[in-house]
């Protein structure tokens, strides 16, 4: 019996690789990561080779059962690798083929390693991308929940980092979730286009084998075949979709933290995060500092790097497969892997901060942040929207001279601007009152936060309802695979 690595050079080569060219162009340090799909990819193509009658029945009972040896390895972390094997395909078919004889050959019947790893990274990140979406619905669950706790906590919203309106943490808190929620989004949506399994396409151009692609498809719980074998080969769009779904997810993340960071601090005073998710200064006792949203924020970088790194490596390959898709893993792997653990994390610094709603409460008191409110007041006494925007903006300037907020000037030092202002303008100015006015559907009063909290949960919960039923389809046929 001639060895794999052996017959791949055998026919074409007089030699076999140099070392230094088998370290270079080995990826097995990357794919081992998809051992166990690929060990679940062919025991689907055995499956179907044998239901076919591509191959006979008593070799494809002989190749699962090695198969199944093997996967059980894999699971319990006991399979050996061998380095001089250049991937995890011909390390498994290697072995396979080691233990059961000439059979073990027949493996690769009716497929290529380029539509075998197509359909191995396909199930891998069909697995990462549902792992993130849930991640993500998790720290969206932890900003809904203290939007819950918060509906009447006021604060300053912020446009150009300057005092705008008076907004509620629930609000606030709202919009960083339903950020997330699009991600999900995103995340499930790049899952549906990437269900489809490329095993039968073969090198490029399909196979001679009356192979049955349908069958294997469903098999490995995809949704059906790839359409066109040259292109499940050659493109990796649904890789650098994941790489975007990512770098958009860990953007709203760093912008969390950001937030988080400035909040933490003693000028702000707004949020003190838990011990357990916080660390020390090696020589200032006092210090208490936000490290976990601040390599949160620094990870972005790299989860955006992935996302350059697929769009430069494929921007000029020609049809079809070319090597260097080989480097399309480790970023996408990194990145997503990066993306699971930073939810993670900051769903549990988000559920375990306390929110400091008397301070919040104080600085949003300061300064003349009601000053559209006054405007739009005038409004309902007739005067066009400029107009009063001028006079307001007198009202803010004498404020700032005289030192004293716009609901603490008397009515006659407001009437000095206009006229047509009267003692009900007492029961707007108040920041609560602002806050609580603003009721429009999607605005920042306890009635329209309550609707908001509402349709957050209700995407949540659809959402990994989805994500619950194809996880159980996939584990459903790793199940069918592994007994039957």
């Amino acid at each position: 019996m001639i060895p794999l690595q052996q017959a791949l050079w055998s026919g074409r080569f007089t030699a076999g690789m140099d070392d230094s060219t088998l370290a270079f162009t080995s990826s097995l340090d990357v794919d081992s990561h998809l051992a166990f799909y690929d060990v679940m990819g062919s025991l689907a193509h055995v499956r179907m080779l044998k239901h076919q009658g591509i191959i006979p029945a008593e070799d494809a009972d002989s190749i699962t059962a090695g198969l199944k040896v093997i996967l059980k390895e894999i699971q319990e972390d006991r399979f050996e690798l061998d380095y001089s094997q250049e991937d995890i395909h011909t390390n498994v078919e290697f072995t396979l083929t080691s233990r059961i004889g000439p059979a073990g050959g027949k493996l690769h019947t009716g497929r290529s390693r380029n539509d075998q790893v197509a359909t191995d990274f396909r199930m891998y990140l069909r697995d990462s991308t549902l792992d993130a979406a849930e991640s993500v619905d998790k720290l969206m669950m932890s900003l809904v929940k203290v939007a819950e706790d918060n509906g009447d906590t006021v604060m300053p919203g912020f446009t150009h980092m300057q005092h705008a309106q008076p907004v509620s943490l629930a609000q606030h808190m709202l919009a960083h979730a339903f950020k997330f929620s699009r991600d999900a989004d995103r995340f499930m949506d790049a899952f549906e286009r990437m269900d489809k399994c490329p095993l039968g396409a073969a090198a490029l151009a399909g196979t001679t084998y009356p192979i049955d692609r349908h069958m294997t498809s469903q098999a490995l719980g995809f949704r059906e075949p790839t359409e066109n074998s040259m292109d499940t080969v050659s493109d990796r769009d649904f890789v650098t979709e994941l790489a975007y779904c990512a770098a958009q997810t860990a953007v709203h993340l760093s912008s969390l933290c950001e937030e988080l960071v400035l909040w933490s601090s003693q000028e702000f005073g707004f949020i003190e995060m838990a011990d357990k998710y916080t660390t020390g200064s090696s020589i200032m006792p006092q210090k208490k500092n936000p490290d976990i949203a601040e390599l949160v924020r620094g990870k972005t970088g790299a989860v955006v790097g992935a996302l350059m790194t697929m769009i430069t490596m494929t921007k000029g390959l020609p049809l079809t497969y070319n090597r260097d898709l080989q480097e399309d893993k480790r970023p996408v792997m990194e990145s997503m892997s990066t993306i699971i653990a930073c939810c993670d994390i900051m769903s549990k610094v988000i559920s375990t901060s306390k929110f400091n709603d008397d301070r919040m409460m104080e600085v949003t008191s300061r300064g003349q942040i009601n000053a559209t409110d006054l405007a739009d007041y005038l409004v309902t006494k007739g005067v066009p929207f400029r107009e009063a925007h001028g006079i307001v903006g007198a009202a803010v300037r004498a404020s700032i001279d005289t030192g004293k907020n716009l609901e603490d000037m008397t009515l006659d030092e407001l009437k000095v601007f206009d006229s047509r202002i009267e003692e009900d303008v007492y029961d707007i100015l108040p920041v609560r009152r602002c806050m609580e006015r603003r009721s429009s559907y999607g605005g920042t009063s306890p009635s329209s936060t309550d609707i908001q909290i509402s349709k957050a949960i209700e995407q949540i919960m659809m959402r990994d309802e989805t994500i619950r039923q194809e996880k159980l389809l996939i584990e459903n046929c790793w199940k069918d695979l592994e007994q039957n």
